[in-house]
C-alpha cells in the first residue's frame, strides 16, 4: 500500500467511524456546533488572515489569474461572510429524519421515505478557501462526514478555517473526524480518493473544467458534478430598458471570477436599444466580444471567433450576438450552454414562460441577473456547489442534496401470504 493509499484509507476510516458517532446527534448538538465553528473563524481572524496573505503572495509569484486570485482572497468581510453562513445554516431545519411521503397500504403496513444523510463526502475543490467553511457546514448539518481536498494555491487558508471549525464542533462534543482536511498536496492523494468505494460514498469536484473532467473519468465512486458557467442573458424585444442595462452590467461585472457570471449576451435584432447595453458594459470595464452586427454598434468592440461561445471567461470579458428573437436564442443556448445558469429578460410573460419552460439549465431567470445563482441567495445557507447534471441533485446543492433516503415500513405483525 502506497503513502497515498495509507492516507486516504486512515482518512475513510475516521471518517466511517465519526459518521456513525454523527448518527446519534441530535439537531441542536449539530446547530450549536456550528455556531461555535463561527464564534471561532471569527475569534481566528488574525491567523486566518495571514494564512490567506501567504497563499496570496505565493500565488501571485506563481503567476494565478486575476480572476483565480480574486477567488482565492480573503478579508475581514469576506470572513465575517463565511462565518455568517455557517450560522445560518446552522439555523436551517435539520432535513435529516423528513418524511418525504408516506403510504398505508390496505394490509395496514405504513411505508414511509424518510431522508437520511449520504455517509462520508469527499470533496475536491479549487482557489476558494470559503468552501472548506461551507462544504464542512453543510456537510456537518445533514449528518455527514466530509473529506476535504483543497487546491494547492489555497492550502494555508484551508489548513487555518479547517482547524478553527474542528476547534468550533468539538467544543460542543461533536468528533474532530467529522470534518477532515487533506494535509498534502500531491496530486496522487486526489487519486486515491476517486478509488476509494467503500470508504468514500460519493464525490463532490468543484472547480474548473479539467478538474471536474479528470474526476469523471477517474472516479470509482459516485459523483455529484458541478461543471463551468458559460451563462447567457437574453434580452427579448419586450425588454424594459433599465433593467436590461442594470441587470446585464451586474450579471456580467458585479463578480466577474464567480460561476454566476454571465459570459454571452444575446440581444433580440428588434430590442430598440443594443447600443446603450453595450456601452453601459464597455463604460463599465469590460471587454465586448461581438459578431459583425455588434461591432456595427460600437466601435470599441472587438470581433468573436467561434470558441468564444464557448469560454467561461471569469474575467471581464463577455460575447455578444445578435440574435433573431426567441427561437434563434434557444438555439444558440441549447448548442452552447453548459446548463447552469441562463436568464431571459423581457415584459412579455408568455416570452418568458416558453425561455423558462424551453431553457434546459439548472437555474432559469426571469428579470433577474445570473449573479443570484448562489445558495445563499436561494435561501439555503450556503451552498457546496451548483450541480448541472440531472440525477440526485440539481441547481445549488445544499443540505437536502447532500441527502438520500431510506423506506421505513412499520407493521403491527404482518405476514405476506
Amino acid at each position: 500500500m502506497t503513502e497515498h493509499q495509507k492516507l486516504v484509507t486512515d482518512m475513510g476510516q475516521r471518517a466511517r467511524a465519526a459518521f456513525a458517532v454523527l448518527s446519534n446527534v441530535t439537531d441542536e448538538q449539530k446547530a450549536r456546533a456550528l455556531n461555535a465553528a463561527a464564534a471561532k473563524l471569527r475569534s481566528d481572524e488574525a491567523e486566518i488572515l495571514a494564512a490567506n496573505a501567504a497563499d496570496m503572495e505565493r500565488s501571485r509569484a506563481n503567476g494565478l489569474s486575476d480572476a483565480m486570485l480574486d477567488r482565492l482572497m480573503i478579508d475581514s468581510e469576506r470572513l465575517e461572510g463565511i462565518a455568517s453562513a455557517i450560522e445560518q445554516v446552522a439555523a436551517l431545519p435539520d432535513p435529516v429524519g423528513a418524511v418525504i411521503d408516506r403510504n398505508e397500504r390496505p394490509n395496514g403496513l405504513v411505508m414511509e421515505r424518510v431522508r437520511v444523510p449520504l455517509g462520508v463526502i469527499g470533496i475536491i475543490y479549487e482557489s476558494r478557501p470559503n468552501v472548506t467553511a461551507d462544504a464542512a457546514a453543510l456537510g456537518l448539518r445533514s449528518g455527514n462526514a466530509v473529506i476535504l481536498r483543497g487546491g494547492s494555491e489555497a492550502i494555508e487558508s484551508n489548513r487555518a478555517i479547517h482547524k478553527a471549525m474542528t476547534d468550533g464542533i468539538v467544543s460542543e462534543g461533536l468528533p474532530e473526524d467529522a470534518i477532515q482536511l487533506v494535509q498534502t498536496t500531491d496530486r496522487a492523494a486526489v487519486g486515491e480518493m476517486l478509488k476509494a468505494a467503500g470508504l468514500i460514498d460519493i464525490i463532490i469536484p468543484r472547480g474548473g473544467k479539467s478538474l471536474v473532467a479528470r474526476v469523471q473519468q477517474e472516479a470509482r465512486v459516485p459523483v455529484l458534478a458541478h461543471l463551468d458557467g458559460i451563462n447567457h442573458t437574453y434580452i427579448d424585444k419586450t425588454a424594459d430598458q433599465e433593467k436590461a442595462v442594470a441587470i446585464a452590467v451586474n450579471a456580467k461585472m458585479r463578480r466577474t471570477g464567480v460561476c454566476g457570471a454571465m459570459e454571452t449576451l444575446l440581444i433580440d435584432q428588434d430590442y430598440p436599444a443594443p447600443a446603450a447595453l453595450l456601452g453601459a458594459l464597455l463604460d463599465a470595464g469590460c471587454e465586448v466580444r461581438g459578431d459583425d452586427a455588434v461591432m456595427e454598434l460600437d466601435s470599441r468592440t472587438v470581433s468573436a471567433d467561434s470558441q468564444d461561445w464557448d469560454t467561461e471567461y471569469l474575467a471581464p470579458i463577455v460575447s455578444v450576438r445578435m440574435v433573431g428573437g426567441l427561437d434563434d436564442a434557444l438555439d444558440h443556448i441549447a448548442e452552447h450552454s453548459s446548463h447552469h445558469t441562463d436568464v431571459v429578460v423581457a415584459e412579455d410573460e408568455a416570452v418568458a414562460n416558453r425561455f423558462i419552460r424551453s431553457a434546459d439549465s439548472a437555474i432559469v431567470m426571469w428579470n433577474a441577473s445570473s449573479q443570484f445563482a448562489d445558495g445563499g441567495e436561494f435561501g439555503l445557507g450556503a451552498e457546496i456547489g451548483i450541480s448541472t447534471g440531472r440525477l440526485h441533485a440539481r441547481g445549488p446543492v445544499a443540505l437536502e442534496g447532500l441527502t438520500t433516503y431510506k423506506w421505513v415500513v412499520r407493521g403491527t405483525g404482518q405476514v405476506r401470504p
